[in-house]
């Protein structure tokens, strides 16, 4: 009998509705559960889902569980996309409250149905998110994966795509730390093809030698580029997540800047932050804790304590 891939997503908003059409379109699902408290909104994506299958490479079969959140324990991985967009016009950090506490209706009755998958956390703020259901269930914390800073790596190659002209497939940068405002781009392990930037730079200053500052920048507000516009972020963000699911359900062992548990890297504990991670089956199989400048370890444990900061205004905790 072939095992059947179930991704279950909770929320159906601007992101949880393209992670469910990112999945399709992929064919990186075989069972799709919708599950929002909104019954109408579950409806009316099922249907838009359910009518764009001829145009997918597989079928899937899309469930509609509503808020029956003890229906998504069968599933692999559940994908948490609860939030309030608008909450974010001004920083990540505005959905503190509303997302951990959405959180908190729904965490411990899918844990205690039995689930033993990979829970993804798309929710902002991302690490307080992710470091809360942990905290609240004392679950595996390998299988509990934040986003995190997989987009904002994915904006830092983009940006140093377009003032390189190198694909940003090619480029080995990654964005570490919050995913917020706080977050620091590792460039002192940048580079391309093995080839460090900085030594790219010496070598060719028209084409490497950028102002790093200025695309580190761009890079951490690129969200806000797209928000100015549309009000969210959902394409790249989808992605991201459709690409976390693929390496767990494929078991790839793919290195990933994720939002994990510190375990002691650089010195910090007990609280989720983005370091590089090799994701498989299991979640999170290594944390991979490059070498850094002293800037930039400085600028990890400033992420790190603004995450710790979050955190302590929860009136819960």
């Amino acid at each position: 009998m072939i095992s059947q891939r179930k991704i279950g997503i909770i929320g159906l908003g601007h992101v949880g509705a393209h992670v469910a059409n990112s999945l399709l379109l992929q064919g990186i699902a075989d069972e799709l559960y919708l599950c929002a408290l909104n019954d109408q909104k579950v409806i009316s994506e099922a249907q838009d889902l359910h009518d764009s299958l001829s145009f997918c490479p597989y079928n899937t079969q899309i469930i509609n569980v509503g808020d029956r959140y003890e229906d998504l324990a069968q599933c692999n991985i559940i994908i948490n996309a609860a939030g309030n967009v608008a909450a974010v016009a001004e920083s990540r950090d505005g959905e503190l409250t509303a997302s951990t506490d959405s959180a908190r209706t729904f965490v411990d009755r899918i844990l205690d149905a039995g689930f033993d998958g990979i829970i993804i956390n798309v929710s902002n703020p991302n690490d307080v998110v992710c470091t809360a259901i942990w905290h609240l269930t004392g679950y595996d914390p390998k299988k509990i994966i934040g986003t995190g800073c997989g987009l904002d790596t994915a904006r830092l190659r983009s940006e140093i795509s377009k003032v390189t002209g190198v694909s940003p497939k090619s480029i080995g940068a990654y964005m570490i730390g919050e995913h917020g405002f706080t977050q620091v781009a590792a460039w002192g392990i940048a580079a391309i093809a093995g080839k460090p930037i900085h030594d790219l730079a010496k070598e060719d200053p028209e084409r490497y030698d950028f102002d790093t500052a200025e695309v580190e920048d761009r890079a951490r507000k690129g969200g806000y580029v797209t928000y100015a516009g549309k009000g969210c972020t959902e394409y790249a963000i989808a992605n991201c997540t459709a690409r976390l699911c693929a390496a767990i359900l494929h078991n790839e062992h793919a290195v990933i800047s994720v939002s994990t548990l510190m375990c002691g890297q650089y010195g910090e504990e007990g609280v989720y932050a983005s370091l590089p991670c090799v994701i498989g089956a299991d979640g999170v199989e290594q944390v991979l804790a490059p070498k850094l400048t002293l800037a930039e370890e400085h600028g990890f444990h400033r992420s790190c304590d603004h995450i710790r900061d979050n955190i302590s205004k929860l009136p819960w905790w």
